[in-house]
């Protein structure tokens, strides 16, 4: 048996190819827009506000006549694209996450978040347990007669899964890989929904932003409330102008803009 923490990495993220919006907005008479735009970490915002303005021909005054004057700062803009609702020119923008040693607990209840996401989970039809790694919370470390028989009864099944695989002769040579899966289905039924476990997610930024709220907030549980108060923080950090109106207060993330 063996502690573990979740834990969050970003693999992937928008990438603007920008040769090709200066084709476009050649043809639409848009170029001082592309001039004005800082190319540097910002390809998430960058996109966000191309297809914004996009909607309403809005990247300089003139190319729609209804439009005389337009907010020329990203910040700004995107402020108001949260603060209107705006909020489908958001699912263009999308970040895929590596979640690290948590638990089917918590995959159980992030399914649930279905629209504007994908999902590769580890499976453990095919992936032997040989150990069960477990996290456990801050409170549960604490109490030292909880930990004792928390322990051993993960210590109990870690080793039953050992025997199965024994048992089975899994690691004889020859053994069709159909019989492996076959035997590793039935042994991870043993293995408890607190196991720490893998994930490909990818979600766009409408969906990480109703997700982070709710999963956030007092009420949820506590371990995947820990992990969307770090994806939170980062993605703070990766897209500020669509982050930054969200208040933290006792670990929740309040947005000041719902239902975009």
């Amino acid at each position: 048996m063996r502690t573990v923490e979740p834990e969050v990495f970003i693999v992937a993220r928008p990438s603007l190819d920008y040769d090709e919006l200066a084709r476009y907005l050649a043809e639409v008479g848009g170029e001082s827009w592309l001039e004005r735009l800082d190319r540097g970490d910002l390809d998430a915002q960058n996109l966000a506000e191309f297809a914004g303005r996009l909607c309403y021909r809005s990247f300089e005054p003139g190319l729609n006549p209804n439009v005389v004057k337009i907010r020329q700062d990203q910040s700004d803009y995107l402020r108001n694209i949260l603060a209107s609702a705006h909020g489908s020119v958001l699912e263009h923008v999308s970040f895929s996450f590596v979640l690290h040693n948590v638990s089917r607990v918590l995959t159980h209840e992030l399914v649930r978040h279905r629209p504007g996401v994908a999902i590769s989970q580890e499976s453990l039809r095919f992936v032997r347990l040989d150990e069960l790694p477990f996290w456990f919370p801050e409170w549960a470390r604490a109490d030292d007669e909880l930990m004792k028989r928390a322990t051993g009864v993960l210590e109990q099944l870690e080793q039953f899964q050992l025997w199965m695989a024994e048992h089975f002769g899994l690691d004889e040579e020859g053994v069709p890989f159909a019989e492996k899966k076959h035997r590793t289905s039935f042994m991870r039924r043993f293995a408890p929904e607190g196991v720490a476990t893998g994930l490909v997610w990818t979600a766009n930024v409408r969906t990480l932003r109703h997700t982070i709220e709710a999963r956030t907030a007092a009420g949820a549980e506590e371990e995947i409330r820990l992990l969307f108060q770090r994806i939170g923080e980062l993605m703070r950090r990766e897209a500020p102008a669509l982050f930054g109106d969200y208040v933290v207060e006792d670990g929740a993330w309040v947005p000041g803009w719902r239902k975009v």
